[in-house]
């Protein structure tokens, strides 16, 4: 019986194409190349949305909260053995004028959340692996997005991964700090190239089989 890994997150989980606005096709985008690489044994789940965000409700699309969306996801594909969440880049928007600490506390909610309730539907819990989202680029004031994000969003994507490895160290996850394999795109400085989502997902191919 295969295992069933619930990839939820954003617009770079979904597969967002930074020169075009359309999508990559299911081979381009990680999680794709993920299933390639872990084969017939894995059933990866695509769960990603642009513009999702863990737990702020945006003003003007208030579905997009990552949270809402959480336990419907979750009972839908049940049993899920590894959960690999990605959220936070659409946190940093200057909307929410959030810092990397309550962003962190967000996810952790989320955590929780996975936690709490597969324990109650399922009976166990996933393996959770928290990624940190890859850092915003320098050129985001000269991004197609410059209206949603600035500098200071810069500064605080960068202090993200601290802020994310203290919510594993609490809550026994598995982490993984994107920025140190993968970068944006300097088409937008935020959405990832072809080649970052592979380098992405043979990452997450090694965490897998040691898991």
């Amino acid at each position: 019986m295969s295992k069933t890994i619930l990839c939820y997150g954003d617009s770079n989980t979904y597969g967002y194409n930074p020169l075009n606005g359309l999508r990559y096709s299911k081979e381009t985008r990680w999680t794709g190349c993920l299933q390639e690489l872990l084969g017939e044994e894995f059933s990866i789940i695509e769960e990603g949305c642009n513009g999702r965000t863990a737990v702020f409700e945006d003003p003007e699309e208030g579905w997009k909260n990552g949270y809402d969306y959480l336990k419907p996801c979750l009972n839908s594909h049940k049993p899920v053995d590894i959960v690999i969440l990605m959220l936070g880049s659409n946190d940093l928007k200057t909307t929410f004028a959030a810092t990397a600490k309550e962003i962190a506390d967000g996810v952790e909610i989320l955590v929780d959340t996975i936690k709490t309730f597969t324990a109650e539907k399922q009976g166990f819990e996933p393996v959770i692996i928290l990624l940190s989202p890859p850092e915003i680029g320098e050129g985001i004031c000269a991004s197609p997005f410059h209206y949603a994000f600035d500098e200071s969003s810069v500064l605080r994507s960068k202090e993200l991964p601290e802020e994310y490895r203290q919510v594993v160290k609490r809550k026994g996850c598995i982490f993984c700090k994107t920025s140190e394999y993968i970068k944006p795109s300097q088409a937008d400085s935020l959405h990832l190239m072809p080649e970052e989502h592979k380098k992405l997902a043979n990452v997450l191919k090694e965490i897998i089989i040691q898991i």
